[in-house]
């Protein structure tokens, strides 16, 4: 028995590093449910922190070396750097420190329908939905998902079956500390290239991971349409599960779309099973729903029943989501932060018709915004009107001399809002009957659309 498995047997001190993050938090409401004594700290408060707090999860705010004192183990997140002054007390003090995914796959061993979601884009939609359909087919699964499912109560379920959901993110690689019996890969392209070389090391950290399932038994879901997904599996000796749009076994025919919303006939091998009509908005939603349906009739479950199951999933926070409307223009609130993903939520709002798409966007990161900044400026251009706040640091230091300030520049008519009071009170004076306002980006730029929709 290692030395975590030695704390949670005999319910030590167990403190987070970073423990406002939806994983590192859901893993602290879980350990603390298995009897563990945990504490944790961020860098701000946070509604997550506030959960954490009223569970009875103390969260001190900042990263100081004597938050640390008298844990017996530390679980930080890939964002926390070795030089943050909690992190390094821990060091010095010889404390055992486990990255966030060695928690997670210790307990993803425990069940044996165990799925890893992975893939650059479409891993919290996928992954909420297949608990969404699991739970309406009567299953009771437990579940660590990247963004929060209503009905769940956030981001963390506890089930009482052989279930496991897990979203699986592919940054510094840590999905490799898991071993799902079914490894789904949605897509792969070139993201974190802070951490990447390139799109080579990407697609191989991929198929390490496509391997990390079991020998006998184990079984890949894979899209089809995905060139660089389809190289992440060659060679892997795992039973190969295909969807996609264009190419694979489990595919969409005749599409037809409804007020955003789309439905198409479901196949395997070219054989019509049901009809599937999506609750939720978006031609992208057509690959997830596929990649859960291929899940789910693996496992045995009949067609129709799955189709309906994934029909009622009403989606997650944060994914195009309407948070109000403001001067009769709709507000959405959307967690795209890489260009792939900002072009198909303007796609999908040029789907419903709107006299204009407005989109304010805040870029993630440093180094995603100097490394995709002609992709960027090329997507953003797509909507009728852009405009661009503060770079979100997360956790870089800004040495590489970029601004949202540049992007706007060669965007044609867009404009530079650098905090999220002046992003709302531009919106204020631009939102017009008929517009659609997209506030987009995995930082805080939502409190802007909180902002514009309480004046």
């Amino acid at each position: 028995m290692d030395r975590l498995e030695q704390a949670i047997s005999r319910g030590d001190r167990i403190h987070f590093i970073g423990v406002g993050g939806v994983m590192m938090s859901s893993l602290a409401l879980e350990l603390a449910r298995r009897g563990c004594v945990v504490t944790g700290n961020d860098r701000s408060a946070s509604a997550m922190t506030e959960k954490l707090e009223r569970a009875g999860i103390p969260v001190s705010i900042g990263h100081r070396p004597e938050y640390i004192d008298g844990a017996a183990i530390i679980v930080k997140n890939a964002a926390i750097p070795e030089t943050s002054p909690d992190l390094a007390a821990a060091r010095a003090k010889g404390l055992p420190v486990y990255e966030r995914p060695q928690i997670l796959g210790r307990i993803m061993r425990e069940y044996e329908r165990s799925v890893g979601v992975s893939g650059t884009h479409g891993k919290s939609t996928t992954s909420g939905m297949l608990t969404h359909a699991l739970r309406a087919l009567s299953a009771d699964p437990t579940a660590f998902l990247g963004a929060s499912l209503a009905e769940i109560g956030g981001t963390y379920v506890l089930g009482h079956d052989d279930w496991f959901v897990a979203e699986s993110c592919e940054y510094c690689r840590s999905f490799l500390y898991l071993n799902p019996q079914t490894a789904v890969i949605l897509n792969v392209e070139a993201d974190h290239l802070d951490y990447y070389s390139g799109i080579e090391e990407i697609i191989g950290a991929f198929r390490d991971f496509a391997e990390n399932t079991p020998a006998v038994g184990g079984k890949v879901v894979v899209n089809a349409d995905s060139a660089n997904a389809m190289r992440a599996v060659e060679g892997v000796e795992r039973e190969i599960l295909t969807f996609g749009r264009q190419n694979g076994r489990f595919r969409a025919e005749n599409p037809q779309v409804n007020h955003g919303c789309w439905r198409y006939t479901l196949t395997d091998h070219g054989e019509p099973l049901c009809e599937v009509a999506l609750s939720v908005p978006g031609e992208h939603n057509i690959s997830n729903s596929l990649a859960v349906a291929a899940i789910l009739l693996s496992y045995g479950i009949e067609p129709a029943a799955a189709a309906k199951a994934i029909e009622s999933y009403p989606g997650v926070e944060r994914r195009f989501q309407k948070v109000g409307e403001y001067h009769g223009a709709v507000v959405i609130d959307d967690y795209a932060h890489h260009p792939d993903e900002l072009e198909t939520t303007i796609a999908t709002a040029r789907s419903y018709g709107y006299a204009r798409v407005v989109c304010l966007f805040q870029p993630h990161t440093y180094s995603r915004t100097v490394l995709l900044k002609d992709r960027f400026c090329e997507v953003l251009a797509k909507a009728d009107l852009t405009l661009l706040t503060d770079i979100y640091s997360a956790r870089e230091q800004n040495t590489f001399g970029i601004s949202s300030a540049d992007l706007a520049r060669e965007i044609p008519g867009a404009l530079y809002v650098p905090s999220l009071t002046d992003a709302a009170r531009a919106l204020a004076d631009l939102a017009a009957p008929g517009d659609l306002i997209l506030v987009c980006g995995a930082g805080d730029v939502n409190r802007a659309a909180h902002l514009l929709l309480s004046k």
